[in-house]
């Protein structure tokens, strides 16, 4: 059985960010190439700052360095989607309250919205996979939590369908989807996480973020990731970052 480190639960439930999910990233001149690509994410406006001089940034290089008992996630979600938006950066589906996920003996997280990057953000050991959803969550203090599912080549996501079919081409597009998206049918079975204290991965890059990235990847086509890939203009993921001396717990 695992041991706990004395620090590890610590790590784990302490928290400290207070941040809005109201500010609207596709309001803001920042993206993945050229002059606004993420080295110069800092330029663009002083409130970026943050992109180039936090030291707990996201996404990373996942390669744990202590083995710990983890507290449990439980997942409630039980309201469907309803629309899809292009923001711009991401393609993204918003949630109202329904859905949370609680961390065993801790506090209790909403699903606010799911998005993607493609290639993934976050690495595992090295290896790059064709996508990354993040399930983005806050609790009623405005803690954030993301939750990370990776997604390897290989046979078509049926999860995916609703939304990639709906998905607008153009930015600051939503649409209403057809078939309800079940955020439930893109998970895997197990929710066995890494875990490390991170941040947005995109501007304003606010750090205190909790990240839970699921060790189990599911699959996505050529197909699918291509069609994000046009949609967004190209690739929408933000190059890993210094892990520094943060601890990542397995």
């Amino acid at each position: 059985m695992k041991k706990l480190l004395p620090v590890a639960l610590g790590f784990l439930l302490a928290f400290s960010l207070s941040a809005s999910l109201a500010f609207s990233a596709e309001e803001q001149h920042w993206g993945y190439s050229g002059a606004y690509s993420p080295e110069n994410w800092h330029k663009a406006d002083p409130s970026f700052a943050m992109c180039k001089e936090g030291k707990n940034q996201a996404p990373i290089n996942i390669e744990p360095r202590y083995d710990v008992a983890l507290p449990a996630l439980e997942l409630r979600y039980g309201r469907k989607g309803e629309t899809v938006l292009n923001n711009g950066h991401t393609i993204q589906v918003p949630f109202s309250n329904g859905n949370s996920l609680t961390v065993a003996g801790g506090a209790v997280y909403s699903l606010q919205q799911v998005h993607f990057h493609t290639p993934s953000e976050n690495t595992l050991a090295g290896r790059s996979f064709l996508l990354e959803a993040h399930f983005v969550h806050q609790d009623e203090n405005g803690n954030m939590l993301v939750l990370a599912v990776f997604y390897k080549d290989g046979e078509k996501n049926p999860g995916l369908e609703p939304l990639w079919a709906a998905m607008p081409q153009a930015a600051g597009r939503t649409a209403k989807l057809t078939e309800k998206f079940d955020p439930m049918s893109i998970l895997p079975a197990s929710l066995d996480y890494i875990y490390f204290n991170g941040s947005l991965t995109t501007p304003p890059c606010w750090e205190g973020v909790r990240w839970c990235a699921l060790k189990t990847p599911l699959t996505v086509s050529q197909d699918q990731a291509q069609a994000l890939r046009n949609a967004m203009k190209g690739p929408n993921n933000r190059p890993v970052q210094p892990v520094n001396a943060r601890p990542v717990l397995n």
